[in-house]
């Protein structure tokens, strides 16, 4: 009667570890089919077909720029000129002094961001008035101070800001991610996010919820809104010598022309340049926060797997161990 018992205990024990076992096989097994499945010919036709998307995109971008600009210098820049530019460069020369108008073009520069409301408005006056030194001075003090007002407004604010946030989840967690980092990397993190096309005022606010000290965010927001500066300056520059030429007595020499003509160039070459430059930066950053996710799941299915070969291991051991103990008896 012992014997019987014994042997459907052992018979119960070993169906039990057979059934681990599969399941072991059923957790591995996939993966091992998945790469003998492997066929590098659809990897390579996958990446020729994306690439093909890529620049048929490329292609089409740049058509609907060469249209738009073309309705904007046909139709819109007339209008903007004789609507908008004009009357504010009237009222600018007869309703304030050059003082007076300093101090309100920075009060808007500063306020703006605050209200999400767009300052390029600002900066283009800022150029046309001021020039390039002391618009670009009026620009930076504007912009600097429509930087750290956010900043402080959005701490009181800090909850309500991650549930709005939660529309852009990806920059939210490349922000998350480089809060962890040192001193040099939230100032890059911060100065890239700066140039590239993320909304510049949701910007003071988003970075709030991360741990990004305000050293680093001031001092990044700051080299990166240099660039940006300039060019608001240029192109502010660039629609008053315009203006003057359709609706005043001015007239460029041809000297002035081709200057003109290389420096519009220049401009947009090196816009181009710190935009594709932020995208593919933010991008290696993209990747490292992918990649540091994926290993913690990684890391939980390896424990997982690791864990239940334990197992297994000790019941086979337990079963060895029980077999010697019931020889001897």
């Amino acid at each position: 009667m012992s014997s019987s018992s014994e042997m459907s205990g052992k018979n119960v024990e070993t169906s039990e570890l057979q059934t681990m076992e599969d399941e072991h096989a059923r957790l591995v097994l996939p993966s091992e089919s998945r790469i003998s499945n492997f066929d590098p010919q659809q990897v390579v036709e996958k990446a020729t077909s994306r690439s093909y998307i890529w620049w048929m995109k490329i292609l089409f971008f740049c058509f609907l720029l060469v249209v738009l600009s073309f309705v904007f210098v046909k139709w819109g820049l007339p209008f903007a000129f004789e609507k908008v530019l004009l009357p504010i460069m009237e009222w600018e020369a007869t309703a304030f002094g050059r003082p007076v108008l300093a101090l309100v073009l920075i009060g808007s520069l500063a306020l703006f961001p605050v209200l999400l409301i767009p300052s390029g408005p600002s900066m283009w006056l800022a150029g046309m008035i001021f020039g390039y030194g002391l618009g670009f001075l009026i620009i930076m003090v504007g912009t600097t101070i429509g930087m750290v007002l956010p900043y402080f407004i959005g701490l009181l604010f800090r909850e309500r800001i991650h549930e709005w946030l939660n529309k852009w989840p990806q920059q939210t967690a490349i922000l998350r991610l480089a809060g962890e980092g040192s001193w040099f990397h939230q100032f890059r993190v911060v100065a890239l996010f700066r140039i590239s096309p993320f909304p510049y005022t949701i910007f003071n606010y988003a970075v709030v919820v991360t741990c990004i000290k305000f050293g680093p965010y001031l001092s990044g927001s700051i080299a990166g809104m240099i660039p940006e500066a300039f060019i608001y300056i240029y192109s502010g520059r660039l629609i008053r010598t315009l203006a003057n030429m359709k609706y005043g007595n001015y007239t460029m020499t041809p000297v002035e022309i081709v200057y003109n003509i290389i420096s519009f160039v220049i401009a947009i070459a090196i816009t181009i340049a710190f935009t594709v430059y932020a995208r593919r930066a933010l991008g290696d950053l993209r990747k490292v926060e992918s990649s540091i996710s994926g290993g913690d799941n990684l890391n939980d299915i390896r424990g997982g797997i690791g864990g239940l070969t334990r197992n297994l291991y000790q019941r086979s051991q337990e079963k060895v161990i029980h077999d010697n103990s019931a020889g001897i008896r």
